[in-house]
C-alpha cells in the first residue's frame, strides 16, 4: 500500500512536470499534508466534539498554536506581497450573512458527515469508505451553492477587511497572538488536557508510523500552509476544488454554464474550461488523499470496510451536502475560511469560527439520531 501510494504521488509529479516546478511541488506538499493529518489525526470535527461533550481541549489548544505559528509565518510574506517575483494573496473575503449562515451549516454538517474539509480527504485516503459518501455529497452541495451565489452575494455584508492592511501587520500579529494566548489560557483553565498516547514508537519510527502528538500536527500544518502560500501564491484551500469537480461533472450530463453568474467571466470560467491538472487546489487535494494512503500503509492501519448502517450513510450524505453548500457560500471550510482566513488576519475567518461552533453543537446533539456515537 505504501509503495502504491508513493508510486501514484511520483506519477503525479511526473505528469505535472511539463507545467513547471510549482504543480509538482504542490502535489508533494499535499502529500505531506495528508501524512501529517493522518499521523496526528488532526481533524477539527472530533476536536470540537470532544471539547463540547467531554471538555477535552488538547486538540483545540493545538489548533491555537497552529494559528499563532501560521500568523507569524504569513505576516511578513503577505506584508512583502511577492515571493520569487510572483504575487501572494491571503485568504481574505467579505464578512456577512453568507459567511455566518455557511459556517453554521458547515459546523452542523461536519458532525453528521464525521469529517471536515481536510478530514474528509485524509480519512478517505486512510481507508474510510464511508467518507466516499460524504465526499460525493460534499461535491454536490458545493456545486449546488455555486448556482445561488448571485443571491447570496446580495445579502448584507462588510467588505473585505484584513487587520494587517487596516492597522499594520505588526499590530495585527500582536493583537491576534494576544487573542490566541487568552483563549488558550481560558481553555486550559476550563477544560482538561487529553494527551495523545503513542504505541511505544519513538524518534523516526513515530514520525513515519504515527501516533503524533497534536503539537506535531499543528506545527506541520502551519509550516505547510505557509509553503503553499509561497509556492501557489495563495493560502491552503480545499473546497474550491469540490465546487469545480461538481461543475465539470454537471457539464458531462448536459449542464450549460452559459449565463450563470458564478461561472461566467474571470477565474471560475477559466477553471471550468481548463484541465483539473491546472487547478492548484485539485492537485493538492489529490496529494492529500495519496499522502494519507501512504501514512495509513506505514502505520499498518489501512483496512477499508463497506458494511455501514443505512442511518450512518444518510448522515454522511446530509452532512456532506451541508458542508458543501456551507463552504461555498462562506468562502471556504475549516481550512480555507477559518485556518487560512484567520492567519491572513481576515475578519471573515473569525466570523466563520464564531458561527461554526454553534452549528457543531447542534450537530453533536443530532448525531445519536443517526446512530453516531459522541464518545
Amino acid at each position: 500500500m505504501v509503495v502504491a501510494a508513493l508510486g501514484l504521488l511520483a506519477a503525479g509529479v511526473w505528469l505535472l512536470a511539463d507545467q513547471g516546478w510549482r504543480m509538482p511541488a504542490l502535489i508533494a506538499i499535499g502529500g505531506l499534508l495528508g501524512m501529517a493529518l493522518y499521523h496526528a489525526a488532526f481533524g477539527f470535527t472530533a476536536a470540537y466534539r470532544r471539547m463540547i461533550v467531554r471538555r477535552e481541549v488538547g486538540a483545540v489548544s493545538a489548533q491555537l498554536v497552529m494559528l499563532a505559528v501560521g500568523t507569524a509565518l504569513f505576516a511578513p510574506t503577505l506584508a512583502e506581497g511577492t515571493v520569487f517575483g510572483g504575487r501572494v494573496y491571503g485568504a481574505i473575503a467579505p464578512a456577512g450573512v453568507q459567511v455566518a449562515v455557511g459556517a453554521f451549516f458547515f459546523g452542523l454538517g461536519m458532525q453528521l458527515g464525521n469529517g471536515c474539509g481536510s478530514g474528509t480527504l485524509f480519512t478517505l485516503g486512510g481507508g474510510s469508505t464511508r467518507m466516499m459518501a460524504t465526499l460525493l455529497a460534499f461535491v454536490a452541495g458545493s456545486f449546488w451553492a455555486s448556482l445561488h451565489m448571485q443571491w447570496w452575494s446580495a445579502t448584507p455584508r462588510w467588505p473585505e477587511i484584513a487587520l494587517g492592511h487596516e492597522i499594520g501587520w505588526t499590530t495585527a500579529v500582536i493583537l491576534q497572538l494576544a487573542v490566541f494566548a487568552a483563549v488558550w489560557w481560558g481553555l486550559r483553565r476550563w477544560g482538561r488536557i487529553d494527551r495523545r498516547e503513542g504505541d511505544g514508537a519513538t524518534g523516526w519510527k513515530r514520525l513515519l508510523r504515527g501516533n503524533w502528538p497534536f503539537l506535531w500536527g499543528a506545527l506541520a500544518l502551519a509550516l505547510l500552509n505557509w509553503l503553499t502560500l509561497v509556492v501557489a501564491g495563495h493560502a491552503w484551500s480545499i473546497t474550491w476544488a469540490f465546487t469545480l469537480w461538481g461543475a465539470k461533472t454537471a457539464q458531462l450530463v448536459g449542464w450549460d454554464p452559459t449565463g450563470n453568474w458564478f461561472w461566467t467571466g474571470g477565474f471560475t470560467e477559466n477553471a471550468l474550461k481548463g484541465s483539473l491538472l491546472e487547478d492548484t487546489v485539485s492537485v493538492m487535494n489529490a496529494g492529500i488523499v495519496l499522502g494519507a494512503l501512504a501514512a495509513a500503509g506505514l502505520a499498518g492501519r489501512y483496512a477499508p470496510r463497506i458494511d455501514f448502517p443505512l442511518r450512518s450513510l444518510a448522515a454522511a450524505a446530509i452532512g456532506g451536502l451541508l458542508m458543501g453548500y456551507g463552504a461555498r457560500i462562506a468562502f471556504g471550510c475549516n481550512i480555507g475560511a477559518f485556518f487560512s482566513g484567520v492567519i491572513s488576519t481576515s475578519l471573515h475567518g473569525w466570523l466563520w469560527i464564531a458561527l461554526a461552533l454553534p452549528g457543531t453543537w447542534l450537530g453533536v446533539k443530532l448525531r445519536p439520531f443517526f446512530g453516531l456515537s459522541n464518545d
